[in-house]
């Protein structure tokens, strides 16, 4: 009896569907969506290179059969922000389009791949909701064999949007994190899980190869306050600012230190594998805002990478910031906006804001008198 012991994903959303009698069920068959794409990029990904799905590749869309509707242009092959893409990179694109644009749940969506939003084709209904994603987080670690992910929100549209009054547009997706409806991410690791969030708590769903169904493992999803662990790339320390450096160094002090315990450091650099191993076991990632590139507030997405692992983090009674403030009230500008980003265990980001707001310690070099000079064994 394989389907008595645990809920499957489906079973999941329609509790969820009772607790709101006047619902319509467009938002469960968006999720089932969603996680339809999520199945099919976790069967490229374990398939690797047998599916030749590794390397820098430019694809264009084969030519609609002859009497077909046209179709938007997914500029699937269009790099933004100046970053190439892996074959996996437009297919999990694809994937994500092709399983979302036809079900008349959504008014548009926004992809990471995509300098522009996604409206739907006159010949599909339009839909209520707004979905934007990062098809494929952490792409890099591929040739590796390292866990990536797949991580989407999904927003409310414009009235006037999901009516057809008018056209879909950049600005209706410049939403704050505060007005998520859902959020979650797919990693594709020893076993595909997806975990998400529709504003009651985070739950953690794994992939039942044998069903092709995702089941509930991971109920209520909470996230340690406490912790010994924290993730960040060490590479650009010397770049960092001073309460970010303060705060590391507090932790590589260990016991004799300030903090007065030891710390383990991580870093796997890809958003959705950081975000996962802190929701299973607490810690804390740091991908702050620094000053290699002054130009740039920060190097993570905040609509497609900050956004909704920030709400995943609050559902589970963890934090997530900027550094100074919480990054879901932060109003986007534009879709590729960029930002620094803190989250975790809520006592750890909590300490790291509070870092930013205190003054910073005296240095021999603020004071004409050496009264306050900073003093050892080998300098009296």
């Amino acid at each position: 009896m394989p389907l008595a012991q645990r809920s499957t994903l489906t079973q999941f959303l329609i509790e969820e569907r009772r607790r709101y009698p006047d619902a319509s069920g467009d938002f469960n068959a968006l999720i089932l969506d969603v996680a339809l794409a999520c199945k099919a990029i976790a069967r490229s990904v374990a398939f690797g290179e047998l599916a030749d799905a590794k390397g820098h590749h430019l694809t264009q869309r084969p030519a609609a059969a002859q009497g077909a509707p046209a179709e938007p242009d997914r500029q699937a092959a269009v790099p933004v922000q100046g970053e190439g893409h892996k074959t996996l990179d437009v297919i999990s694109h694809e994937m994500f389009l092709y399983a979302n644009e036809w079900g008349g749940h959504l008014a548009g969506m926004a992809s990471q791949e995509m300098a522009e939003p996604f409206a739907m084709a006159a010949n599909f209904p339009r839909g209520k909701y707004l979905l934007v994603f990062d098809p494929l987080d952490g792409s890099s670690n591929l040739d590796v064999n390292v866990s990536v992910g797949s991580i989407f929100s999904v927003l409310r549209a414009p009235a006037d949007v999901a009516q057809g009054v008018r056209r879909l547009t950049a600005e209706d997706f410049l939403q704050p994190g505060t007005q998520q409806v859902a959020a979650g991410y797919a990693i594709y690791g020893p076993t595909t899980m997806l975990m998400l969030t529709v504003g009651s708590g985070v739950h953690g769903f794994t992939l039942d190869p044998s069903l092709g169904e995702f089941k509930l493992t991971h109920p209520d999803v909470m996230i340690p306050s406490d912790t010994q662990e924290f993730a960040i790339n060490a590479s650009n320390s010397r770049f960092w600012e001073p309460p970010v450096k303060r705060y590391v160094d507090e932790c590589l002090a260990g016991k004799t230190g300030p903090r007065g315990k030891d710390f383990n450091m991580r870093w796997i650099a890809s958003s959705v594998a950081e975000a996962h191993r802190i929701l299973m076991r607490g810690g804390v990632f740091l991908y702050p805002r620094d000053t290699k590139d002054p130009a740039k507030p920060g190097s993570l997405r905040l609509l497609y990478e900050a956004n909704p692992i920030g709400l995943l983090m609050e559902q589970a009674g963890g934090r997530a910031s900027t550094g100074c403030g919480p990054v879901l009230q932060v109003q986007p500008q534009s879709l590729q906006q960029r930002i620094g980003l803190v989250f975790g265990s809520r006592s750890e980001v909590e300490r790291i804001e509070r870092y930013h707001d205190e003054p910073l310690p005296m240095k021999k070099a603020d004071f004409e008198t050496p009264l306050f000079a900073e003093r050892s064994l080998f300098r009296p």
